[in-house]
């Protein structure tokens, strides 16, 4: 979809009669297609083929000496069995890029096992680290599991071009979502590894910073940071807590992590005193990180989201999707000049 985004043709291989299973992921539906589909394939043309059949395998060998990328998602080894698998097609064209994406990769004791994002969130540690602090392990509300890996095949196939310029030559890419999520464990991984720190859930706090987190106001939520010192003195200021900044216990980032309890149940205190509307015009101009936490309706009526005709300050953008005109889509989030 990104490779679409930036302005490649993209065929998307799908079954006769059924097509993509995400066509019925709804509701909600936009006609027959499920809104679902319609937001993972944007940009995209469509072709019905029947793989298991030796002329629709034919169809895709026409298809790839004519292409500069193949992407597939199968379990490793299916696509060798139909004739369709990188050295096979690489031996009539060389300079074929070929992105496997799967659960666990193309090795490995459970490469021959089904992979969705929240499976591979799971075990690759997501789901542990997100919930409640005392809470059962949770899902991030989207598949970002899922989108990470597209991201990273998306990184890997434009230096795989750049690379088959200077070499005329493709090569096989290897993506899986397990990989993906182990290397997105990042800070929390590195902890671990390096120093034994078992992670657990913090629900929207930090477990390095403090604070760092969704506080209660009188009405709602709101999102602030403390990140470091100057931050932590300007946003006791902001309370009127003014000592906390002082107090020895409170001094340093590591001193709060330390004192988290005391600190936070403190600050909670004073956020209840205030809607999450009259907190941010008290930070308003303050220079801290701060925000509410917006359900659909207030994310697309914010301003910052708003189209405003100016591609640089918004993700929306009305796309004509027939039969559907002015389909509302999230789009590619980079501007060049």
């Amino acid at each position: 979809m990104i490779l679409a985004d930036l302005g490649a043709d993209v065929i998307k291989v799908e079954r006769p009669g059924v097509g993509d299973d995400t066509r019925s992921w709804g509701p909600p539906f936009c006609g027959s297609e499920s809104a679902y589909f319609l937001s993972v394939n944007r940009n995209k043309k469509s072709i019905a083929i029947d793989l298991k059949q030796k002329d629709g395998q034919e169809i895709v060998q026409k298809l790839v000496r004519q292409c500069d990328v193949l992407v597939e998602n199968y379990i490793p080894g299916k696509l060798d069995k139909m004739g369709l698998g990188y050295s096979q097609l690489a031996a009539t064209h060389p300079s074929l890029i070929y992105c496997s994406i799967s659960g666990y990769g193309q090795t490995g004791p459970y490469q021959q096992r089904a992979g969705y994002d929240i499976i591979a969130a799971g075990l690759g540690g997501l789901l542990h680290i997100t919930g409640p602090m005392d809470g059962e392990p949770c899902k991030v509300g989207v598949a970002m599991t899922d989108l990470s890996t597209g991201l990273y095949a998306h990184g890997a196939i434009m230096a795989a071009i750049l690379q088959r310029q200077r070499t005329g030559k493709g090569q096989h890419i290897d993506c899986d979502l397990v990989s993906t999520q182990v290397a997105s464990l990042v800070n929390l991984g590195s902890n671990y590894l390096n120093a034994g720190q078992e992670a657990r859930r913090y629900g929207t706090a930090h477990q390095s910073i403090v604070p760092y987190q969704a506080f209660q106001t009188r009405d709602s939520y709101i999102m602030v940071g403390g990140c470091n010192n100057q931050q932590f003195s300007s946003l006791c200021q902001m309370l009127e807590l003014d000592h906390l900044s002082d107090d020895v216990k409170f001094v340093s980032n590591e001193s709060r992590v330390n004192n988290r309890e005391e600190l936070l149940a403190m600050l909670s205190d004073k956020f209840l005193s205030k809607t999450t509307e009259e907190w941010l015009v008290v930070f308003d101009g303050s220079g801290l990180p701060y925000g509410p936490i917006n359900n659909m309706e207030n994310v697309f009526s914010d301003p910052q989201v708003q189209p405003s005709g100016t591609a640089s300050t918004n993700a929306l953008r009305p796309r004509l999707h027939p039969p559907w005109d002015n389909t509302q889509m999230l789009c590619y989030r980079a501007c060049w000049d």
